[in-house]
């Protein structure tokens, strides 16, 4: 965006007994509660419920997430994990998604791509969620030409085993040189490479840099830092064609789990969807969510960029809170967020939507308790470009379009889906984030 003025991959574990069809089914678990950790199937009655590990046709994502079958037959409620959800009553089997990608996918809006350095999105993943590279780094897509890489996966539960990184990165310097999309698309994130707004390529962040916790569970997030940044499916990246991501006027939905500690306000701490040249290709080439307080740009209410931060849409060459009444700033319904963890999420609609204008909606919310606000729902900016869009499908984490990487900020988690995504699944999706732990 131009600023105005001055490994071993993924892999699928079906239980014994499972059956496989597309993300949201179950297999029956035994009648004494399900076993914990990866492939486990979600048990019912009798003492307290077992707890879940990952997801592929049954069994749940989270510590103690899915487990416990219906009081009525003397099974009690498991604690919450990743977000697994109870047995249901007395059947053996398990009820709901338990994945952010799961939720999405039984609602119609499959991931095209599923990021995190803290935890599972995507059912049934088992793969790594990010690699380290230890000793020295460089900026682009190859950031480790010179440094000895480590992959980063999961431990029970479908949290980032953080002992293994420390364990590797002890005694010395290591960054992340990959985030690996946990969908089947591939989208891996890696150092972008140069662009329109900043010519050389972008720094990898520092991978000791933001270490939080998860329901007691050490991890790490990334905290992107003036000069770094993260691509995939653009030319120059690590990986040049983005697979499954929206285009032109497709629906689609994205959320990021970010803070709002860290943030420079410049542009632009997004994550989503951009251009594949990494230029500024006009209005409605982008279609990302950015957290901030807009930079030149729009604001939320109440006005002024120092009042922020606010979740906002970056549709190139403007950052959108709303639009109202026929203007981009002080948009009254979209208020701040300043939590340590915040939920902040775009929908995406097609040009037919409010008779010919266009949609877009902004939602977000404390990503550690709570429920969603809606920040704005209603038309697109009224000025050429943006109606229909014309979205190219590069995924950007932590600069704008044009490689600006002048931002800062910090993230944790972020998913890309086709489809514009129901109020009732957006609230499914904060209680699953929730259920996550951010910050216990």
């Amino acid at each position: 965006m131009k600023k105005i003025r001055s490994v071993g991959r993924t892999s699928f574990a079906v239980s014994i007994g499972a059956f496989v069809v597309s993300c949201g089914s179950f297999s029956a678990g035994p009648n004494t509660g399900g076993s914990a950790g990866i492939d486990a199937s979600a048990g019912n009655s009798g003492g307290s419920g077992g707890s879940a590990g990952s997801e592929v046709g049954g069994s749940q994502v989270g510590a103690g997430g899915g487990s416990a079958g219906s009081s009525a037959i003397g099974g009690s409620q498991g604690s919450a994990g990743v977000g697994g959800s109870a047995g249901s009553s007395g059947d053996g089997s398990a009820a709901g998604p338990s994945t952010p990608c799961e939720i999405l996918a039984k609602a119609g809006q499959p991931c095209a791509a599923a990021h995190s350095t803290t935890r599972v999105l995507y059912g049934g993943y088992t793969g790594p969620l990010y690699q380290v590279c230890r000793g020295a780094s460089a900026p682009g897509p190859n950031s480790c030409p010179g440094g000895v890489t480590r992959d980063i996966g999961i431990v029970a539960g479908g949290y980032a085993d953080s002992a293994s990184q420390d364990t590797f990165c002890s005694g010395s310097s290591c960054t992340i040189s990959t985030i690996y999309d946990q969908s089947p698309n591939k989208n891996d994130l890696k150092p972008a490479p140069g662009g329109g707004a900043k010519a050389s390529p972008d720094n990898p962040a520092n991978a000791t840099d933001l270490k939080i916790t998860m329901n007691g569970h050490s991890v790490y997030g990334v905290y992107i830092k003036q000069g770094m940044g993260y691509r995939a499916g653009c030319t120059g990246c690590g990986v040049v064609t983005p697979r499954g991501t929206a285009t032109e006027d497709q629906p689609q939905t994205v959320y990021m789990v970010t803070t709002s500690n860290g943030l420079i306000d410049q542009c632009c701490f997004d994550y989503g969807n951009a251009e594949t040249d990494s230029r500024d290709d006009g209005n409605g080439t982008m279609e990302a969510v950015y957290f901030g307080g807009g930079v030149v740009w729009g604001t939320g209410f109440p006005g002024g960029h120092a009042n922020g931060p606010w979740v906002m849409g970056d549709l190139e060459n403007g950052l959108y809170a709303g639009w109202e009444s026929n203007q981009d700033q002080n948009i009254s319904t979209n208020t701040p967020l300043r939590t340590p963890f915040v939920t902040g999420i775009l929908v995406g609609d097609v040009a037919s939507q409010n008779g010919g204008m266009g949609r877009f909606a902004l939602f977000g919310g404390n990503a550690a308790s709570g429920v969603l606000k809606t920040m704005y729902d209603g038309i697109r900016p009224a000025k050429p470009g943006y109606v229909p869009m014309h979205k190219q499908g590069s995924i950007i984490l932590g600069i704008g379009g044009d490689n600006s990487a002048s931002g800062a900020g910090q993230w944790f988690e972020g998913v890309m889906a086709s489809g514009a995504a129901t109020q009732a699944t957006l609230n499914a999706l904060q209680a699953n984030i929730v259920a996550a732990g951010y910050g216990k």
